[in-house]
């Protein structure tokens, strides 16, 4: 995934993500041990930062990783931070956790998403929901993001559809602003312009056509659920996302575990039944 940065130096960069972070000259200032006279001169380019300066004031704003490769070329130094294909040999152990974590939560739906949302692993609970899924959609690399809003996809499915897809477009909106990738953003126009299924036009196989209703009266309120259909039933998932702490490699700082726990009993035992 490609950052680009606009055709600048190192200074006005640096204050645009503190003034995204809304911090002032003189609080970063105190947190990365410098002054505000030096952060200033910093900022304006009458001063050239040191790699250990560049590195961190990325650190205090809480830059991502591969940003901050891209600061320190900005700034004339070399990145420090690699970005391991995740099929690479010193990548197994990464892999063997992952692939360990995900089996360890079925029959709960699981997935690993890398930073442009594709796939790079899934579980059998996964694997279930996606069952029905245009073959088209399925052809690697598969994305999360086309997946569940695509009308061939889990849209048609999903009784909450305005809520979740609200949600998820919210989610890459947040995630374009931080990182500015012309990947993630034409990924965003494409999926915003799929037409949303309507409705009057999706099945509702209860018979009062209440099924996603009684699903929100039994979902709890504190956070938003995923209300989907799957072979006559109405499941019910609280969703969370996971990342690494403190990454030292690109690729896996931008992997991010994602898990949908079952937000009512009914769900749990379907899930059960089809996944002994």
């Amino acid at each position: 995934m490609t950052t680009v940065f606009p055709d600048t130096g190192v200074g006005p960069l640096l204050r645009d993500w503190r003034e995204r972070r809304r911090i002032s000259q003189l609080d970063l200032a105190l947190r990365a041990d410098s002054s505000a006279r030096h952060i200033s001169f910093i900022e304006t380019g009458r001063s050239r930062p040191s790699e250990d300066m560049v590195l961190r004031l990325a650190e205090q704003l809480d830059i991502p990783v591969r940003e901050r490769n891209a600061l320190l070329v900005v700034a004339g130094y070399a990145p420090r931070y690699a970005q391991t294909p995740l099929d690479d040999p010193a990548m197994a152990s990464v892999r063997d956790g992952l692939d360990r974590l995900l089996a360890g939560y079925e029959p709960y739906p699981a997935l690993v998403v890398d930073g442009r949302y594709d796939v790079v692993a899934v579980n059998r609970g996964i694997a279930l929901l996606m069952e029905g899924v245009a073959e088209e959609l399925l052809t690697p690399p598969l994305n999360a993001m086309r997946i569940t809003l695509h009308p061939a996809g889990l849209a048609p499915r999903i009784r909450n559809l305005a809520e979740w897809r609200a949600d998820l477009l919210a989610q890459m909106e947040r995630q374009i602003a931080l990182v500015r990738s012309p990947e993630l953003r034409t990924l965003y126009e494409e999926v915003a312009a799929y037409p949303v299924p309507d409705r009057a036009d999706r099945a509702d196989r209860d018979a009062d056509g209440r099924g996603a209703e009684r699903a929100r009266e039994r979902t709890p309120s504190f956070a938003l659920p995923l209300v989907i259909e799957h072979g006559g039933q109405v499941l019910s998932f609280i969703a969370s996302i996971a990342t690494f702490n403190t990454p030292m490699d690109v690729t896996v700082a931008e992997l991010a575990i994602e898990t949908f726990l079952p937000a009512d009993p009914e769900t749990a035992a379907y899930l059960r039944e089809r996944l002994p």
